[in-house]
């Protein structure tokens, strides 16, 4: 086991650095956010963790193959002024009133996309349909985890506009590949969320908070750091890959102060308490003896579709480093 952690730490930067949150972390919000249901959800969970943990990263993956999907990750709150909050209405058809279904788009969606997952969910429980259930409880844990990173509330997403491009990658990818074995992860039992919609905005209004945090201590450290021990190089799959160094990315983590393993765990209970709500919502079905157990010819088609394109390496939309 030692040696498989050894082995993912090394070979994850390389794979990782253009995703949100990160494969690693995103595998691990969906799999420990099983252990957050109750004993009437856990078993069809627990006996489906490796594809929950495994497809948490297909939103990802789809951004190389629909233009529509970019948008679904984040939210540039900066871009509504100094009170953004104050601004955006909150329903998505008041929101395209006041500025636009394009402008809406342009600068993401992510709070409204995780309520139309949620009710694809509550569906999927009401037609007991097992595919289904699958497919939106891993699609919600990743729009989930990425309303908890701060740089999914920007216009200045990967620092580009501050001069600290790569801080993207750096925060939600490179930080949790090296520390998140020394987190802890009891976040306790999931709990019923009676308005998604007012649920999803105050976490991204909660993760806003941490915007300038993340970016003022990157810049102080920057400034304070010795410059030729900031990045660091390795080869992996025959390329020479630059990545922050391991004593600079332990210097920030530790200027954060716990502001990963925070959100991290928050991703996790959050993601557990929309899985359990949408079930609640449901009806609470019987989770044994569930309708469907196969993709479709054509879902299937869909998948292998979005992994070739994915393993071509061309994401559509907004890059994110």
């Amino acid at each position: 086991m030692k040696n498989t952690k050894k082995l993912l730490l090394i070979l994850l930067p390389a794979v990782i650095i253009l995703c949100s949150w990160g494969f690693f972390a995103h595998k691990r919000i969906n799999r420990l956010a099983v252990f957050t249901l109750p004993k009437d959800l856990i078993s069809f969970y627990k006996s489906n963790i490796n594809h929950i943990t495994d497809h948490a990263v297909d939103p990802d993956k789809r951004r190389y193959a629909d233009s529509l999907e970019a948008p679904r990750h984040y939210l540039d709150a900066d871009h509504y002024g100094k009170a953004p909050f104050d601004s955006i209405p909150k329903k998505w058809n008041d929101a395209v009133k006041k500025y636009t279904e394009d402008t809406l788009k342009a600068y993401g969606i992510v709070p409204w996309h995780i309520e139309r997952v949620y009710y694809r969910l509550v569906k999927a429980f009401k037609d007991r349909d097992s595919v289904q259930i699958l497919r939106h409880s891993a699609d919600i844990g990743h729009y989930i985890a990425d309303a908890h990173v701060p740089l999914h509330t920007t216009e200045n997403y990967n620092g580009q506009l501050t001069g600290q491009t790569g801080i993207h990658g750096f925060w939600e990818s490179r930080l949790p590949e090296l520390f998140a074995d020394r987190y802890d992860y009891f976040v306790g039992k999931a709990k019923y969320i009676d308005n998604p919609l007012n649920e999803a905005w105050r976490i991204v209004e909660n993760t806003y908070t941490m915007l300038d945090s993340t970016l003022l201590f990157e810049k102080q450290l920057s400034k304070s750091f010795p410059s030729d021990r900031k990045y660091s190089y390795s080869e992996r799959n025959n390329k020479v890959i630059k990545e922050y160094s391991a004593e600079y990315s332990e210097a920030y983590h530790k200027a954060l102060n716990g502001m990963v393993e925070r959100q991290m765990r928050k991703s996790i209970l959050a993601v557990g308490s929309f899985w359990y709500s949408a079930w609640v919502d449901a009806g609470q079905p019987d989770m044994k003896n569930l309708i469907r157990k196969d993709q479709s010819l054509e879902e299937k088609q869909l998948v292998e579709k979005e992994e070739q394109l994915y393993q071509k390496g061309k994401a559509l939309g907004r890059p994110e480093n």
